[in-house]
């Protein structure tokens, strides 16, 4: 696996090179120190995964990566020294089809990479993905979807990925203030930038989008976004919780895993909503879903970053609508109003 580096700063080169070299297979295919050199260089030898830098001269990470995406197409990961104060540039980049973003690993005492973990996992997940090795429909062993109580309420649950900032600040743009059901969001983002996602969609949409902290009850007028390296699951009990199980997962925390609890014949019927993203999660908690009674969307290939997730909705016939970026808002609000806001 050849990887790129794109960073203007001497230290974090170096640091990123030792990490690289950690990775079993892995090897320093060019650098580059800003985003117009990486444009250039990816143009003439594109590499398996680009780490880019988020603040260079000449051209940002933001528009590199737009540019590289739009040109010569390269699995992406945003590799960022701060997140706090950056993070909407993060989310930018992330909507022009940047794949996961995670903070720049440390040096310490002897020259010895610190804090490389969650750049080395990411940079594995991605090469397992664009190798292919995770295009199973089915991932993991079913989530224990045993009988429960129904939520108060339906709900609009949301799974994105890959380019899914973007496209979540223009459906959340279309719903009303307040929302007249919860709305429930698992979008493939590190830990760390999750807080960061929930302010940013918070300003970009002018609703209010929290993290969901685990043990609340989903309620009208709420919009919650998962925010751990687990599973967000609907308990027993009716209310939102984190699960570690199951462990084997790619991506944490899963669409299907979160969609799975929502599938048992006592909740509530409410709205799924696969958006761009790259991978097979959703696809098979969807298909439930669908089966069970609840309204599926998915996001359509013209309008996606990349269309991994709705795409395998679409061939699992999970997806009753297929709809433009722009439409899905729409769809939703018609979707709530057709079954009566509250009523399930």
């Amino acid at each position: 696996m050849r990887i790129a580096i794109v960073n203007d700063l001497k230290l974090a080169v170096e640091v990123l090179r030792r990490a690289v070299a950690t990775i079993p297979g892995a090897t320093v295919a060019w650098i580059a120190e800003d985003g117009k050199q990486a444009v250039e260089k990816c143009a003439q030898d594109r590499p398996d995964i680009i780490l880019m830098d988020m603040l260079m001269p000449v051209m940002n990470g933001v528009e590199a990566t737009r540019r590289i995406m739009a040109r010569t197409p390269c699995p992406i990961l945003i590799v960022t020294a701060t997140v706090e104060g950056n993070s909407s540039k993060v989310f930018e980049a992330l909507g022009a089809g940047a794949l996961d973003a995670v903070e720049t690993p440390g040096l310490g005492p002897g020259g010895v990479v610190e804090r490389a973990e969650s750049l080395v996992r990411k940079v594995q997940t991605i090469r397992m993905i664009s190798g292919g090795e995770c295009s199973s429909p089915a991932q993991f062993a079913p989530f224990d979807a045993s009988p429960r109580h129904a939520p108060t309420q339906s709900m609009v649950a949301i799974g994105s990925s890959t380019g899914g900032p973007m496209v979540l600040s223009q459906v959340l743009k279309v719903l009303p203030i307040p929302t007249p059901w919860p709305v429930v969001i698992v979008q493939h983002v590190d830990v760390q930038f999750a807080s960061g996602l929930a302010s940013w969609l918070s300003s970009e949409t002018g609703h209010t989008v929290r993290i969901v902290g685990g043990g609340e009850t989903p309620q009208a007028g709420r919009i919650l976004l998962a925010a751990t390296n687990d599973h967000l699951v609907l308990d027993s009990s009716g209310r939102l919780a984190y699960s570690q199980i199951p462990k084997e997962t790619v991506f944490r925390p899963s669409v299907d895993v979160f969609f799975e609890s929502l599938a048992a014949p006592s909740v509530a019927r409410g709205v799924a909503v696969v958006l761009t993203g790259m991978g097979r999660d959703g696809a098979v908690g969807m298909k439930k879903l669908r089966k069970g009674g609840w309204h599926t969307i998915a996001q359509d290939k013209a309008s996606s970053v990349v269309w991994g997730m709705p795409g395998a909705c679409v061939e699992a016939g999970a997806a009753i609508e297929v709809l433009d970026a722009n439409a899905v808002g729409g769809a939703i609000v018609n979707a709530m109003a057709r079954k009566g806001a509250g009523n399930g």
